[in-house]
C-alpha cells in the first residue's frame, strides 16, 4: 500500500522595511537634542571636468516645544583640471517647528542662520577670506524610525565670502536632503 501525505504550512512574508514612524510630537519635545547633516550638492560635471561635494554637520538643542537653536558647520570641495577648492563655514541656527498642519509621522520647519563663510578660493585682490552669511530655509521632515527623520529643504542663502568687496554679494537659492537624529532628553525617554 501507498500512502501519500501533503504538508501545508503556513507562510510569513518578510516585514518590508520601515518607512514611517508616528513620533513627530515627542521627536520636537523641549530638552531633546537634533544631530545630523545635510548634503547641499554632490555632483560630477562631465563638460569642464568638475566634482562637487557640499556637506553641513549640525548639532541643536530644544529649547522649547517645536524650537530649537543650534549650530551648523560648512564644508565643501570642489576639484577640477586647474586645482581645487575648499570652502569652509560656521552659521548658528534657530529653527521652528509648525504645529499647524503636523502629523504623526512628518513636521514641517522654518529655519534662519546668521554666520560666516570663506574658501580657498583666490580670484581677485580684493577678496575677503571670511565674509558673513544670512540664510533662511523652508523644511519638511518625514519620520522613518523612533529618532530619525529625512528632511528636504529649500534655503535661501546669501554672503560676500570670495568675491570683490565693492559688488552686492552672492545670493543662491538651493535644494538640500539631511538626515537627523532626535535625542530624547532624559526628561522625555
Amino acid at each position: 500500500m501507498l500512502a501519500v501525505g501533503f504538508h501545508l504550512s503556513a507562510q510569513t512574508l518578510p516585514t518590508p522595511p520601515q518607512t514611517t514612524e508616528a513620533v513627530a510630537n515627542s521627536a520636537v519635545q523641549k530638552g531633546n537634542w537634533l544631530v545630523g547633516a545635510k548634503v547641499g550638492s554632490i555632483g560630477q560635471n562631465f563638460k569642464s571636468n568638475t566634482f562637487t561635494l557640499d556637506i553641513q554637520p549640525r548639532a541643536g538643542y530644544f529649547i522649547s516645544d517645536n524650537a530649537a537653536i543650534g549650530a551648523e558647520v560648512q564644508l565643501g570641495l570642489q576639484l577640477y583640471d586647474d586645482g581645487q577648492t575648499f570652502s569652509y563655514g560656521l552659521a548658528p541656527f534657530v529653527r521652528y517647528y509648525f504645529p499647524e498642519g503636523a502629523a504623526p509621522t512628518h513636521r514641517w520647519f522654518g529655519e534662519a542662520r546668521v554666520g560666516f563663510a570663506g574658501s580657498s578660493l583666490e580670484d581677485s585682490d580684493d577678496d575677503s577670506a571670511i565674509s558673513a552669511l544670512y540664510g533662511v530655509s523652508a523644511g519638511y521632515a518625514h519620520f522613518v524610525a523612533r529618532n530619525v527623520a529625512l528632511e528636504a529643504t529649500l534655503d535661501l542663502t546669501r554672503s560676500h565670502a570670495d568675491i570683490n568687496v565693492g559688488n552686492s554679494g552672492n545670493t543662491g537659492l538651493s535644494l538640500g536632503l539631511a538626515f537627523q537624529i532626535y535625542l530624547p532628553s532624559r526628561a522625555n525617554r
